[in-house]
């Protein structure tokens, strides 16, 4: 299996994730251009995708579909809300509604020869959901965009060989800066997005020998730095009760302009 973040952040996410044989984009919040060179750095092209998995509706997960759409005739996956959502998106111009594959939390699919598990999560969005990917042995996960985490989203990420899991922000640069009131209570609420802190706290009740890689996703640009969420996300590990260091893992961080490593496991 492979992954690989094209983008990862508020203000566009796109992210790569496949086998030799299938080839799937999560979310598509950047240009058509962007994704098509960001693929290219690694060997592909969006000619070579099979299908776009859609996690929620905001603009910095949807803003590329219509042009890909309308270029590539790819088929979508989502959920009933977003998929009703992201068609009174005025903004993305005509789509063909026929191209949507209305998807279930907690049923799993199949695209090619891989085994997709939707979750529901806990945003400020329709119907939001994060991916679970299994094939063969392997298995891998994009969790992003929720306020807070459950035992379903815990057991869905369980066993996983990568993760790529939200480290929005650090608490205290939030709750200090300039965002207004409001914009900060939504993002520290239920359906807001998970804090560096959090984030190592929801590691930690997955962390197991076999993990191969931890990738730290959707960093706010005004309230975390990337050093900084690597670093508090080790000291949660190492603070906690697992049988582990912070370092026992390799852990990097997404960027948000830039493609993250492409891992191939």
């Amino acid at each position: 299996m492979e992954i690989c973040s094209i983008a990862s952040g508020s203000s566009g996410n796109c992210i790569l994730a496949g086998t030799d044989d299938t080839h799937l984009l999560l979310d598509v919040g950047l240009s058509g251009k962007r994704i098509e060179a960001g693929l290219n750095d690694i060997g592909l092209s969006t000619a070579d995708i099979d299908g776009i998995l859609i996690t929620h509706e905001h603009a910095d997960h949807i803003k590329g579909l219509g042009v890909i759409m309308r270029k590539y005739g790819l088929p979508v996956y989502a959920t009933r809300g977003t998929i009703d959502s992201v068609l009174r998106c005025n903004y993305l111009g005509e789509v063909d509604a026929g191209l949507f594959h209305e998807i279930n939390p907690g049923e799993k699919f199949t695209v090619g020869d891989m085994h997709v598990t939707p979750v529901s999560t806990s945003h400020d969005a329709a119907d939001p959901v994060a991916y679970r990917m299994d094939s063969g042995k392997k298995s891998m996960a994009v969790v992003t965009d929720l306020g807070i985490y459950d035992e379903t989203v815990v057991n869905m990420i369980t066993g996983l060989d990568v993760l790529l899991l939200e480290a929005n922000h650090d608490v205290h640069m939030l709750e200090v800066g300039v965002y207004p009131f409001y914009l900060k209570q939504r993002i520290l609420g239920e359906k807001g997005h998970l804090s560096n802190e959090t984030a190592g706290q929801l590691l930690c009740c997955v962390l197991h020998d076999g993990m191969k890689k931890i990738f730290l996703g959707h960093l706010s640009k005004e309230n975390n730095y990337p050093q900084l969420a690597v670093e508090s996300v080790r000291a949660e590990i190492s603070m906690s009760d697992v049988p582990y260091s912070g370092s026992d893992f390799p852990i990097e961080v997404a960027g948000r302009d830039e493609p993250s490593e492409h891992v191939i496991f």
